[in-house]
């Protein structure tokens, strides 16, 4: 029961009207503090209880969650003109949810949830009624029409003597475009109408102000405006300010599928898809107008200081946690709430709050809300300000229960005083630092700054002007500074806008560092960030540079269509692909462990294109019944071994079709025709050039007759053509083909069809080995002869010993696919042979992994003395000669022992 609960209550300021309500309401015993509190400080509430005692004399023995379930479910009933009834409704709610509060039977922010469902009742009742009365013949539930609750309405939070911010919209798709002029006309006395029920002021007061000045434009548009033109508008023309105010939106009454199926659409513009840093500058600068525009800036004092809007106030801890909402929420769909105070949770279990400070700000905002509900509740008042006089003060602070104005007082300039020392300087941005250029020389390129496209905007300066001096500070500690700052000024020119990575880098100074360190050590990659700067988002993740997962999941991006899962699958892709490199760059990975990240990554994208490819042609093709598909990773997909820069070698193996079966879609195919269909899909899906970049190269020359067979391959055909028709060097690759993707009985069949080919090869050890000399023999005439940092050709090489290791297992008829494991096997090779072979397998493979995340040519060109440190840091010797050195020497042995076995033939 309500009386039972009774926890707390306020002191009565004026003792005479709290004892003259007590007297005539009669209020059970343990009630009696509370109404005396609540007459003695609010006349409002005074008048509204002695008008409905005897209501109020049934609300005692009653919970007061089913007094207030009660009166919704009655609104729900009324027939005719609702205004009467509404009014009533609100004035006993208004003295529910004051005592329930007051009392302490209902903590601050429950009775703002129940305050909220209270105005989404008489909303949706005043809706009703007017298109009852207008809404004659219109379409569907409510006619389209939605009524969006803004600010604390939305977020169920509604203050006690608030305005109700509504958007009014309509679904205007369910209606012929000849047709809409009349329907809004119509829906626009409707709400005309309904809104009026609930604001106009009678003889019964009135129920809530309404506001409607949140929809677009509202300067220039109706007051109930179609979804299309409210998507076009905020598509074109939205600014950071609505962005914050969509968060909270919610459809409050009227066609709430409708108002949901908006939201939704809306998505794109309140989360955007990267980390939106730059909404920070936009938070101070509209904090700052607000404050101007309300002349709340300066010193503040508590008298006339405004709760909401003034220093450390409410709207603080909002913008506080809206702002990381928007920075963060379009990577993190767990932050996308309405609530502030589960928002704070959010972004503290997200790691983008620190947990005390959450608590701080959330106490504050507690209590501040109780303070302004205080302020609200003496007269049912729309304020926010302290009173400046002392009995003003004095009648808060007993509001408040606080029998010493002094100590209330002390209380409340601690609480916003502790916002006040958050908020303050999470958005006000630092002063450029005036200093002189670390770099000699840098005046001559940096005065070229302005005039490239991430600078043209004031805006864009401003920023930098802040970043300028620590982004050349640590420039200057790379061992050729001028280097750094040269692939910078590439960086800088290659970078099409600046705001938004400018704000990033301001506001998380890893960057600034992680930058320099690309650019001082490999400018191939500080180029390649130009262009793809949204990679820079997944440092701030939690978890980028805890150790690489042992394998990689893209599933969640092949839900959609194939455009946009294509789209989400590169960004994925792209983020991880920067992610192994930067480890691999900051020694956090070794080669070997970037190689097999490399390669798990690769499966991983490859695995979900292939689902994208598969649903995409069935689309168009529909489904040939029993026909199964899987790829069989070749080179070094095949052998797990893939690096920075790797393409991808596939053969497409189709089985399972009955004989003469079709596509059962528009177009039939056969088997044979819908397999190459997918592959081309799956090559598209794979290398095609978007948006978000590509994501390999694919390479299907090692299928079945190479250019000239079929992209997909039965799996019949296959055997047949590896048993019957294929060269020695084909068998040999086929050592290293791996089944990576695709249908698991098919993948386990290509298996066993691999391993009874190279077991029953028709190709006996000499003929093997005679292939490898006379593919040596080509490979030195073409000019492939290595030599200083030219790993992957030449004598005693990658290339060379990935034949020799092939030939190897081809003639042990081992089925082990990796370098290193086929080295392994006894047989031709001898044991000292093999032992060198993997030993200068791993010193060159584990040196080009490095190269090829520096640079793109092969043989790489200058490193620059950062990537030539990088080099050799990465292979544990001194200095980039030591390096060439170690592997001329180590191929010099691989060479030798090749020709060794190659003079000794297949024994």
């Amino acid at each position: 029961m309500f009386r039972d609960q009774i926890a707390r209550h306020p002191l009565p300021y004026d003792t005479s009207a709290g004892a003259e309500a007590v007297a005539r309401l009669s209020p059970p015993s343990q009630a009696e503090a509370l109404v005396s509190g609540v007459a003695g400080c609010s006349p409002y509430l005074s008048a509204a209880m002695l008008k409905e005692a005897v209501w109020l004399d049934g609300v005692w023995d009653r919970a007061p969650e089913e007094t207030l379930d009660e009166t919704l479910r009655g609104l729900a009933d009324l027939r005719g003109d609702p205004r009467v009834a509404l009014r009533e409704v609100k004035r006993r709610m208004a003295v529910l949810v004051g005592l329930a509060e007051l009392g302490g039977v209902w903590p601050v922010m429950e009775a703002t949830a129940a305050w909220t469902r209270v105005a989404d009742a008489v909303l949706e009742t005043a809706l009703a009624w007017a298109l009852a009365r207008h809404g004659r013949d219109l379409i569907g539930p409510s006619g389209g029409l939605v009524a969006m609750a803004m600010g604390k309405m939305g977020a169920g939070e509604l203050n006690y003597s608030s305005d109700i911010d509504l958007v009014l919209l309509f679904d205007e798709s369910r209606y012929a475009p000849s047709d809409y002029a009349e329907i809004r006309a119509r829906l626009i006395k409707a709400a005309r109408m309904a809104m009026a029920a609930l604001s106009d002021v009678t003889a019964e007061g009135y129920v809530f102000r309404t506001d409607l000045r949140l929809r677009p434009d509202p300067g220039s548009t109706p007051i109930v405006l179609s979804m299309e033109a409210a998507e076009r508008y905020f598509e074109a023309l939205g600014r950071t300010w609505e962005r914050a105010a969509w968060i909270k939106a919610r459809p409050a009454a009227g066609d709430i599928v409708a108002g949901e199926a908006f939201l939704e659409r809306m998505r794109p513009f309140v989360w955007r898809r990267h980390l939106d840093f730059a909404v920070v500058q936009d938070a101070h600068e509209m904090r700052l107008r607000i404050r101007d525009h309300k002349r709340l800036g300066g010193p503040w004092d508590i008298p006339g200081h405004d709760v909401k809007l003034g220093q450390g106030g409410i709207r603080e801890i909002e913008f506080f946690a809206q702002t990381h909402q928007i920075v963060s929420g379009g990577r993190d769909p767990s932050l996308r709430v309405r609530g502030t105070l589960e928002a704070l949770d959010r972004l503290v279990a997200a790691g983008w709050v620190e947990a005390d400070l959450a608590v701080t700000l959330g106490d504050s905002y507690r209590y501040l809300r109780r303070v302004e509900h205080r302020l609200q509740m003496v007269q049912d008042a729309q304020t926010h300000r302290m009173p400046t006089s002392d009995d003003g003060l004095d009648r808060i602070a007993r509001f408040m229960g606080q029998a010493e104005t002094d100590a209330f007082i002390r209380d409340l300039r601690g609480k916003l005083e502790a916002v006040e020392a958050i908020v303050e300087p999470r958005f006000r941005p630092a002063e450029p630092v005036a200093a002189p250029d670390p770099i000699p020389g840098a005046d001559t390129v940096t005065e070229r700054w302005v005039t490239y496209p991430a600078l043209r905007s004031d805006r864009a300066q401003r920023i930098f002007a802040r970043l300028r001096a620590p982004l050349l500070t640590s420039l200057s500690r790379a061992a050729r500074p001028e280097e750094a700052l040269a692939a910078f000024d590439d960086f800088l020119r290659g970078l099409p806008a600046g705001v938004q990575v400018f704000s990033l880098f301001e506001a998380n100074p890893i960057l600034v560092d992680l930058i320099a360190d690309i650019c001082t050590v490999a400018p191939d990659l500080a180029r390649y960030l130009a262009r793809n700067s949204g990679v820079f988002d997944a440092v701030i993740g939690g978890d980028f540079l805890a150790p690489l997962p042992e394998a990689y999941d893209a599933s969640a991006h092949v839900g959609g269509d194939f455009e946009s899962g294509l789209a989400s699958l590169r960004r994925w892709h792209r983020e991880a692909h920067f992610r192994i490199g930067v480890h691999l760059l900051r020694g956090l990975a070794t080669p070997r462990e970037a190689g097999f990240a490399y390669t798990r990554l690769a499966e991983a994208a490859l695995a979900a294109c292939w689902t994208l490819a598969e649903a995409e042609t069935e689309r168009r093709y529909g489904r040939v019944p029993g026909l199964r598909l899987a790829g069989l990773g070749m080179g070094s997909l095949g052998s797990g071994r893939l690096t920075a820069r790797s393409d991808l070698d596939l053969v497409v193996l189709h089985d399972g079709a009955a004989p003469g079966a079709v596509s059962e879609g528009r177009r039939s195919l056969a088997a044979s025709q819908w397999a190459a269909k997918f592959t081309q899909t799956l090559i598209t899906a794979l290398s095609a050039p978007m948006g978000e970049g590509r994501l390999y190269e694919v390479d299907m020359r090692l299928r079945p007759s190479g250019r000239q067979g079929p992209v997909a391959t039965a799996l019949s055909g296959f055997r047949t053509y590896q048993s019957e028709e294929a060269w020695v060097w084909e068998h040999m690759a086929l050592t290293r083909a791996r089944a990576v993707a695709g249908d698991a009985e098919l993948q386990a069949a290509a298996e066993d069809a691999r391993c009874a080919v190279l077991t029953a090869s028709r190709f006996d050890a000499a003929q093997i080995v005679d292939e490898v000399a006379n593919m040596r023999r080509r490979l030195l005439e073409a000019g492939r002869r290595g030599g200083y940092l030219a790993l992957k050709n030449g004598p005693g090489r990658m290339q060379e010993i990935e034949l020799v290791a092939q030939a190897h297992a081809l003639i042990a008829k081992a089925d082990a696919r990796p370098v290193v494991d086929q080295l392994a096997v006894p047989g031709w090779l001898t044991e000292e042979e093999r032992a060198v072979l993997t030993a200068t397998y791993g010193t060159l493979s584990d040196a080009q992994q490095v190269l090829r995340l520096l640079s793109s040519d092969a043989p790489p060109g200058p490193l620059g003395s950062g990537g030539e440190a990088l080099l050799a840091e990465r292979m544990g010797l001194p200095d980039v000669a030591a390096v060439a050195e170690a592997c001329d020497v180590a191929a010099d042995k691989a060479r030798a022992a090749i020709e060794a076995a190659l003079d000794r033939g297949a024994g």
